[in-house]
């Protein structure tokens, strides 16, 4: 309901846009120009934004963090005959949400190349950045969740040394 509420408005308001441009006063041609011309200019920047990100992605702005998150659990896993069960139990989660985050990963980097190949149709521009600011906000949360990740495991690196301290002390 509510997305076609917003459907309505948009067209409404282009509508009320094309009508200005052609139909309107001079002033209210100006605005409607001027208008245009924002648009324009913030889907190339949206666009411009999504290739130096595929670039960084590419170049491995995120392969770098998820290897080192690989390496700090396998440091974990070497050093489980002082750890309990809860600690392994909860390393073996985190180990399978880092899966589950380079698969979510690779599914937006093909999603980045397709809309990266696709030319941007004249008639389907609101579609394009439809899609440019999913993969944005997808982007933004599995960064998100990275970052959830990494905190996590230094929670979960604490606890395991506490544990080894009292092994060792024992």
């Amino acid at each position: 309901m509510i997305r076609l509420l917003i459907k309505v408005g948009l067209l409404l308001v282009v509508g009320i846009l094309v009508y200005n441009r052609f139909f309107g006063t001079d002033t209210e041609k100006e605005q409607a120009k001027e208008i245009f011309r924002k648009t324009g200019d913030l889907l190339g920047d949206t666009w411009s934004l999504l290739r130096s990100e595929k670039e960084k992605l590419d170049a491995g702005k995120y392969d770098r963090a998820l290897e080192q998150l690989g390496q700090a659990y396998q440091s974990l896993r070497q050093g489980a005959k002082y750890l309990d069960e809860n600690v392994l139990r909860r390393l073996g989660e985190l180990e399978r949400r880092k899966a589950s985050l380079e698969g979510q990963l690779s599914e937006l980097q093909a999603a980045e190349q397709a809309l990266r190949n696709t030319p941007p149709p004249a008639s389907k521009k609101g579609q394009k950045s439809t899609a440019a600011d999913d993969t944005a906000a997808r982007k933004a949360e599995l960064e998100r969740q990275r970052q959830s990740l990494m905190k996590e495991l230094e929670q979960l690196m604490r606890d395991s040394e506490a544990l080894v301290k009292q092994a060792q002390q024992q």
